[in-house]
């Protein structure tokens, strides 16, 4: 049996000796071509301390991808940031570059806050 607890899903207890547990497949999903992607730009201060922060939503892919796209969007930037909850952090109000910067690589995009 898989004695690894925090992957069962389901069962709490069986008396079948041959039952096997099924564990959650978070297996990750492949990278969609950044055409069929529509990504959502808005401007967060909420639980910041006041601080603005681009937020990046709606990336479905590896991530590795995710990664490497929040790693280019920073340095292009010239900020810091970070990934959280498949979500990419830039810090500032970066909303109109990181626009243009996403339009240009063929991804699909919509503001959200009121642009």
């Amino acid at each position: 049996m898989n004695k690894n607890k925090k992957n069962r899903v389901n069962i709490v207890y069986s008396t079948n000796p041959d039952f096997q547990f099924d564990n959650e497949s978070d297996g990750e999903q492949e990278t969609m071509e950044p055409s069929n992607q529509r990504l959502y730009i808005s401007l967060d201060r909420k639980n910041r301390g006041g601080k603005e922060v681009t937020l990046i939503e709606g990336f479905v892919g590896t991530e590795a991808d995710l990664k490497t796209l929040a790693k280019e969007l920073k340095s292009k930037c010239g900020v810091g940031g970070s990934i959280k909850d498949s979500e990419i952090l830039v810090q500032g109000n970066f909303v109109d570059k990181i626009y243009t910067i996403l339009v240009d690589k063929k991804y699909q995009i919509k503001k959200k806050g009121g642009y």
